[in-house]
């Protein structure tokens, strides 16, 4: 079995295949290292090899493994966000990849007001309107941008997306394309699409965070479904 090192380099030349391919440099692509339910020991591997960015996808989980680790690097939030722990969540991460609806950015709003500083975010848009997911849909997402635009400590950077799940990493093509193209349309730059599965795929349709984690930490064990939904 690979350890975290070799998987990590692994990786970062999957990555740097994938941009050249795409006729872009590969320190356009920030890796994030999707870290839940992995121990702080086998974060601390990955940091010690280089890894720049770290994601958590529960406000719990994070907390005690920043609490442990530090921040000797950005924090990431890339599940979805219940508004009652918007305020935990800005103490806790740099970015959020998952505002999806204007109650959840009024509150992010007031919190990095009382903070004195702007929360960044990305948007999380739901391609295929899967009932099981968050993000705003496709149709809506012009309004909900223009309803951000007079919130100050709200920065929007991008979009996120996670498409269906697909038999093969070329059948995601298609909604990585059209997460672009919505990127395109309202002049946001950071796209934040790709898995373990797929990463390479959404590199050449632009993306500019992957977030990777079996990847590099391996496989998870499996959850509870209660756990599960809790994203």
């Amino acid at each position: 079995m690979r350890d975290i090192r070799d998987n990590l380099e692994r990786v970062r030349e999957r990555i740097a295949r994938a941009a050249e391919r795409a006729g872009r440099p590969a320190d356009d692509v920030l890796l994030v290292g999707v870290s839940k339910t992995v121990d702080a020991g086998r974060i601390r591997e990955a940091l010690a090899a280089g890894l720049g960015a770290l994601g958590e996808n529960r406000v719990q989980e994070a907390r005690a493994k920043i609490a442990e680790l530090g921040r000797p690097v950005p924090w990431h939030l890339v599940g979805h966000l219940q508004t009652n722990k918007a305020r935990e969540a800005l103490e806790l991460f740099d970015v959020i990849h998952s505002l999806d609806r204007i109650e959840l950015a009024r509150e992010c709003d007031k919190r990095a007001r009382a903070r004195g500083r702007a929360v960044e975010t990305l948007v999380e848009v739901n391609l295929a309107g899967e009932a099981s997911k968050g993000g705003v849909a496709p149709g809506r997402l012009a309004a909900l941008l223009d309803a951000l635009a007079p919130l100050a400590h709200v920065r929007v950077r991008g979009l996120m997306a996670i498409p269906p799940e697909a038999p093969a990493p070329e059948a995601a093509r298609e909604w990585f394309r059209a997460l672009a193209k919505l990127g395109a349309q309202h002049g946001l730059a950071e796209l934040s699409m790709g898995m373990s599965a797929d990463f390479e795929v959404a590199i050449e349709e632009g993306a500019t965070l992957v977030r990777v984690g079996t990847a590099i930490f391996g496989p998870r064990p499996a959850r509870p479904a209660r756990e599960r939904e809790e994203r």
